[in-house]
């Protein structure tokens, strides 16, 4: 009896099995708000655990496998993530995807796919809605621990992160999923019931990951499920140890198999499956360069998908604050110096060139130049680190020219930091960089680095000054105003509307929360989707609408056709 009773909620529908699912009522998503901050000071026991978990992860080495249709794939092509703080310290090994198990990823998302976008929308949030306790709860310490350690960050910036930004991302996309179910036709000619169903994409949706946010490789994908899509995630080499930490939440927490397939792999392997006849969208972040290599192609195979792809990504940044005379000089150093410097400026809205009047920029020199030095530089294991090290031996090759041609520049100083050391980490110290030239190399290039360059202006060239910062750069991602006078400040953010994506009055160009401030930015920077919001959300839907006519058709001629 009780096998027959659960045999009713099956049908066979060509030659597969398909869940089929019933709600009785409405429901509501429970009540969203961001989740709260732990803040680890002395003598807390979220310190103590935190401090227990990093102690054991550093004596594990964990083998992570491919995970494709929840089962488990060892290719034996083993690669390795190490802390960039002690390079010489591996945290897990890996397996990378080979054609094979790619394959297999596509076949196992393409499966599950009928049975995830027919499931209750309910039973899907509700397994987003419960990750997100299991992360508050059982797996905070954990995940918090492996994103420190593997992608070097401190305490604070790895609560921000792996806790807070994820949790705030599962919780606020059931909200927004069950504001855009709601959003219905407003009329109702009389015999007629019209309806908008949201459906998933056809085929699978491609989400390929950055090293420098947990929480992102986390949202590529959740988005498109939370819709009811399933997904193939390629998770950044540097992330492997929290990126397998999420996956194993979403296990817990209910996650069918094949809903998400997680293949670790190189752009060889995986980027292939971008040209798959069934990718139905591509959530991407990361370089612009291969964001733009991505969307070529895409275009080049444009004939052969099924479906026009989704294509949302996010690149790169160069981000600026523009500073008035008016503006609070004690607020604006404190916020530079966190917008520039925090996670070794490797976020993608960091602060890394500043406009500021000559006239106030011996004050705000002096005093950048006292807290700066003042920042501990340090390992990830020492609580009272401020700055760490860069992602890899990459990343540090690619910056530290840069600093060593600003040393050597007949129009720039390097007022404070310039020093780097890769011997036990991949260290590179907080550096500010003044200069006479605007439009200087690293007033322009993308960095990804703790490096900020600053362009003392005369105030009488203001416009013209606006006009720099606007042209300066080929992103358009986050930037800030400072200004006390209001009509100043709201005259620049009209000037340089379309410079920034997220743009900030009296506020450093990071830190944007989830349902508060929705991310992403324009020319260079991406599409401008806006993670974090419904607006997100409905990129990954394909909306029919139904007409549902209750009349009869009596006839087939017009009252116009009539004779007098």
């Amino acid at each position: 009896k009780e096998k027959m009773m659960m045999m009713r909620g099956v049908r066979a529908l060509g030659g597969q099995r398909h869940q089929m699912y019933t709600t009785l009522g409405s429901s509501a998503v429970p009540k969203v708000a961001n989740e709260p901050f732990f803040h680890y000071a002395p003598g807390s026991k979220e310190r103590d655990e935190l401090r227990s978990t990093i102690d054991r992860m550093m004596q594990e080495c964990p083998e992570i496998p491919c995970i494709v249709g929840g089962k488990e794939y060892r290719t034996g092509r083993i690669a390795t993530q190490v802390m960039p703080t002690r390079h010489g310290h591996v945290l897990c090994k890996f397996h990378e995807a080979d054609d094979e198990v790619a394959a297999k990823a596509v076949e196992a998302a393409m499966e599950a796919k009928a049975s995830w976008e027919n499931m209750n929308k309910e039973d899907r949030w509700a397994i987003f809605l419960k990750a997100a306790d299991l992360l508050a709860t059982k797996y905070r310490s954990e995940l918090c621990a492996a994103t420190m350690l593997g992608t070097g960050k401190n305490v604070w910036q790895g609560e921000i992160d792996s806790s807070v930004e994820t949790i705030d991302f599962w919780r606020f996309a059931a909200k927004y999923a069950s504001q855009i179910y709601e959003m219905q036709p407003p009329e109702n000619s009389f015999g007629v019931w019209n309806r908008m169903e949201y459906r998933p994409l056809e085929g699978f949706v491609m989400a390929i990951s950055p090293f420098n946010f947990i929480a992102i490789g986390a949202n590529l994908h959740s988005s498109p499920n939370i819709m009811g899509n399933t997904s193939v995630w390629k998770p950044s080499h540097t992330t492997m140890l929290g990126s397998y930490t999420i996956y194993k939440i979403l296990e817990e927490a209910g996650l069918p198999p094949g809903v998400v397939n997680m293949i670790p792999g190189t752009p060889e392997v995986v980027g292939k499956l971008v040209d798959h006849p069934d990718m139905g969208g591509l959530h991407f972040t990361g370089s612009t360069r291969t964001f733009n290599h991505l969307w070529k192609q895409v275009a080049n195979n444009i004939e052969n998908y099924k479906s026009y792809p989704r294509i949302v990504g996010e690149t790169g940044g160069k981000n600026f604050h523009f500073v008035h005379e008016s503006a609070d000089i004690e607020s604006l150093v404190n916020s530079t110096v966190r917008g520039a410097f925090e996670y070794q400026g490797q976020k993608c809205s960091a602060t890394s060139r500043m406009y500021v009047p000559t006239t106030i920029w011996p004050e705000i020199k002096e005093k950048l130049v006292e807290r700066t030095r003042s920042l501990k530089q340090g390992c990830v294991t020492d609580f009272d680190t401020f700055v760490a090290a860069v992602i890899d031996e990459t990343a540090f090759d690619r910056i530290t020219p840069f600093i060593d041609e600003a040393k050597s520049s007949s129009t720039a100083n390097v007022i404070v930091g310039g020093g780097y050391d890769k011997s036990q980490g991949y260290f590179i110290e907080p550096t500010i960089i003044e200069t006479r030239d605007p439009r200087s190399p690293t007033m322009v290039t993308e960095l990804f680095a703790p490096v900020l360059t600053v362009y003392p202006y005369d105030p009488k060239d203001f416009e013209a000054t606006l006009k720099l910062c606007d042209t300066t750069s080929p992103y358009a991602l986050t930037g800030a105003v400072w200004a006390q006078d209001r009509e100043v400040a709201s005259y620049v953010s009209k000037v340089l509307r379309n410079a920034a994506g997220n743009f900030y009055i009296n506020d450093k160009s990071t830190g944007s929360i989830v349902g508060q401030q929705p991310f992403g930015g324009a020319r260079r920077s991406g599409t401008n989707d806006k993670s974090g919001s419904m607006l997100n959300l409905l990129r990954w839907v394909s909306v029919r609408s139904t007409k549902d006519n209750f009349l009869p058709c009596d006839g087939i001629n017009y009252p116009h056709e009539q004779e007098p």
